[in-house]
């Protein structure tokens, strides 16, 4: 059979007489005689003009996927109680866990009051459109943002906690949950969905013997956008998505047409200073040490 086909560049067919050498006798009893086997084919070749592919240059953004999306190195420098251990140790963890789930589930549902109690007095949380605040400032503005149809919700994925080594009071939490936030433009309706984790500094109130957040900062992982008609997607320019990190790019850039000011100092696995600063907090907080969350940027 030959194709003639004016799309196809060189069509060719193989030469079969060199594969018989491969093909497996059959046994004496039902041997028989081989039929000749039909002439092969000759080489057709269709003729195709070639038009010269213009080349772009690549550019590089701030947002594009690198070779090695995660890093296989272990962030940690230490090991902590994490899992198994005393009694003691398995209600202190389950207790921050317990803590960590409070924030999907209560401020999704604007049960304020819950909400409030998971954090001390001086609790702050970081986000990416709110930056650095105080709580009792963040629930406000959270309500003035429902109020004017703002809508974000949580999906919680996993926690587990660490325990301090030195001090019977302190404790991380992580939390892998996904933010997902519905915007309503005109030319479409979609979710931004933003994979990250919650990264709780729990300490105990030695009185109460109460477990509580004072600080709240999350790693932003990567992010998407979702059509909720599964068709209609909005367009964002490189420029715009250039203005914000790779893991909330998309969160950010969809978050600003909405007013808000993106803090675009909040730390990313493609971040390496900001992920390991992070981490080295995290092991300060652990060890007893003072730390500092309240980096440059908004």
């Amino acid at each position: 059979m030959v194709i003639n086909d004016p799309g196809c560049k060189d069509v060719s067919f193989p030469d079969l007489t060199e594969s018989l050498a491969y093909a497996v006798p059959l046994p004496a009893e039902t041997e028989t005689e081989t039929p000749a086997l039909a002439p092969v084919p000759e080489k057709v070749t269709v003729a195709v003009e070639e038009k010269p592919v213009e080349e772009k240059p690549v550019e590089k953004a701030i947002y594009s996927a690198p070779a090695t999306v995660t890093s296989a190195l272990d962030p940690h420098t230490k090991l902590y109680s994490h899992i198994n251990g005393s009694a003691a140790q398995l209600l202190d963890r389950l207790a921050v866990a317990e803590l960590c789930k409070g924030w999907p589930v209560y401020r999704d549902a604007s049960e304020w009051a819950n909400y409030r109690d998971l954090f001390t007095e001086d609790g702050t949380v970081w986000t990416t459109w709110s930056g650095p605040r105080h709580v009792d400032d963040f629930i406000s503005i959270s309500k003035a943002g429902k109020e004017s149809g703002v809508f974000i919700m949580h999906r919680e994925c996993g926690t587990l906690a660490e325990l301090s080594p030195v001090s019977p009071n302190r404790a991380i939490g992580k939390m892998k949950a996904t933010i997902t936030h519905r915007f309503t433009f005109p030319e479409s309706q979609f979710d931004v969905d933003c994979d990250c984790r919650f990264i709780f500094f729990a300490e105990r109130n030695p009185l109460s013997g109460g477990w509580k957040a004072r600080y709240v900062k999350l790693f932003y992982e990567k992010d998407k956008v979702v059509p909720v008609d599964g068709r209609t997607a909005p367009v964002f320019e490189r420029e715009e998505l250039e203005r914000y990190p790779q893991g909330y790019c998309y969160l950010g850039a969809a978050q600003a047409r909405l007013g808000y000011e993106i803090d675009v100092c909040l730390p990313t696995p493609f971040n390496g200073e900001l992920y390991e600063r992070m981490y080295g907090e995290m092991e300060k907080w652990l060890d007893g040490k003072d730390v500092d969350l309240f980096w440059e940027g908004k």
